[in-house]
């Protein structure tokens, strides 16, 4: 009898323990509470993922971003037929820092949020768990945005083979309510080296390029629509920054003292962009309030 009750208390510990190595149950999605969330994975204990809502939603509105007109013309229209329910592209946008690539897909959250477009988030060491994440949306209404910022990879990566998958690759077919924006510094998502140029032949006139250099482009070829920013001139970047002081209720926005020390903000940070025209309105707005306070 002792025995027994010894062997069932080793099976009970063994049981346990093997509960703890096996995957937690997925948590559901609180869909109303946001209509923001991020994919997140609790890589430690050989978690499941989850989507989680987020509490504090960046608000930005379209006609707070200057200076890219022609990038706002073409992300819309394609994010427009989306959210529509008709058929639209992968979108990859890529360019300068700060130019307002991030901030547009947010100002395309606040426009669309109303009409059924949300936006999850997803870290570029997650995308692997993309498949796992198009089947958790895949029968919900919404119409979903898979957002991945600042997207680079190295050739090892197992991130890079998983984007491939999930945008033109795979037997089975991608779910209709959700398309990728990606954001990226590199229109290529690769580094590129100058021995990959050796790889290239030329057959009669034609040029053809070798495989390394062809695996790197595939993956941005999978996207159906490309937008470059660029980076802001003088007059501008002065613009924008004149818009952020008016947003923070300053006066003056183009006094000559103001533009100066715009520049000089711009000299210190080594760039013109949408990003530093918004930091440098928040410093020259808390100073000039914080002044009038003493």
């Amino acid at each position: 009898m002792a025995d027994t009750r010894k062997l069932l208390a080793r099976a009970v510990a063994l049981v346990e323990r093997l509960e703890q190595l096996l995957p937690r149950a997925a948590v559901p999605t609180d869909w109303k509470a946001s209509v923001a969330f991020r994919w997140r994975k609790n890589h430690g204990q050989n978690g499941r993922g989850a989507i989680q809502p987020v509490g504090q939603v960046h608000r930005i509105q379209l006609k707070d971003l200057r200076g890219i007109d022609d990038q706002k013309t073409l992300v819309e229209q394609n994010t427009r037929q989306f959210v529509e329910g008709f058929p639209a592209n992968n979108v990859l946008l890529t360019g300068a820092r700060g130019t307002g690539k991030s901030s547009l897909i947010k100002a395309l959250l606040t426009k669309y949020a109303p009409r059924g477009l949300r936006i999850i988030e997803v870290e570029k060491h997650d995308l692997i768990d993309l498949p796992e994440i198009v089947d958790l949306i895949c029968n919900r209404p919404e119409r979903f945005m898979l957002y991945c910022d600042d997207l680079s990879f190295e050739a090892d990566e197992p991130g890079y083979k998983a984007l491939k998958v999930v945008l033109d690759g795979s037997v089975a077919a991608a779910s209709e309510n959700c398309l990728i924006y990606a954001t990226s510094n590199r229109r290529h998502l690769m580094p590129e080296f100058m021995q990959e140029n050796l790889e290239y032949k030329h057959v009669g006139e034609e040029i053809h390029p070798g495989e390394t250099s062809e695996e790197k482009v595939s993956l941005s070829e999978r996207f159906g629509l490309w937008v470059s920013f660029y980076p802001f001139d003088q007059d501008e970047y002065l613009n924008i920054v004149a818009v952020w002081l008016a947003h923070f209720k300053v006066a003056d926005t183009h006094s000559s003292q103001v533009q100066q020390a715009a520049l000089q903000w711009s000299l210190q940070r080594g760039s013109r962009s949408g990003r530093v025209a918004w930091q440098f309105a928040r410093d020259w707005a808390g100073r000039t309030r914080l002044a009038r306070k003493k």
